[in-house]
């Protein structure tokens, strides 16, 4: 009756709060093996205590992550640069027009473009603002019990096995001897 000193925090309803295996506070936070073999109630102050569990890192997803957040950086670059390029070029095309009617009203087109300048820029700046911002720190999810905890978490399995293996054999009626029904 072994299972993996892997488990896995999972967070349940506040209404399914029970009391924690280590302190008998209430608490939502569970910890379950991969299988569903072995589960208990734990506080997150526990699961901070580097005496009770260590924290298994998955490498693969922070490397998966990071990459997926570095294509999304590299699309936003790539969106403003092809923005920046559509905005020059239709400044040019604009330019050659002017050129074309004349110099008649340069002074109020210059203003005008000044206006449109600064009220593009400010949204941009505002837009970069709220894009990036830094991501927040994920918990661990995965920890690994200390070899203490996980010994005792083996020996209550193991004796609640035990338990119910003897009351079965105490419920099938021919676990008892019976009655002697001839004489000696």
């Amino acid at each position: 009756m072994s299972f993996p000193n892997i488990y896995t925090h999972r967070k349940v309803a506040e209404t399914k709060a029970k009391s924690c295996d280590i302190c008998f506070k209430i608490s939502s936070s569970v910890l379950i093996t991969p299988d569903n073999k072995d589960w208990f109630y734990i506080c997150r102050a526990h699961l901070k205590d580097p005496g009770f569990c260590t924290p298994k890192i998955d490498q693969a997803a922070i490397d998966a992550r990071k990459k997926r957040e570095l294509e999304e950086e590299i699309e936003r670059v790539k969106k403003e640069y092809e923005e920046k390029q559509k905005k020059k070029k239709e400044k040019e095309e604009k330019g050659k027009k002017e050129d074309e009617t004349g110099d008649k009203n340069t002074k109020d087109d210059k203003a005008n473009e000044d206006k449109e300048k600064k009220t593009p820029d400010n949204t941009e700046m505002s837009k970069d603002d709220t894009t990036s911002s830094p991501p927040k720190e994920e918990e661990p999810r995965v920890f690994e019990l200390k070899s203490t905890f996980y010994q005792q978490r083996l020996n209550r399995k193991r004796q609640a096995e035990i338990t119910r293996r003897n009351r079965e054999r105490l419920q099938d009626p021919n676990f008892f001897p019976s009655v002697p029904k001839k004489f000696p």
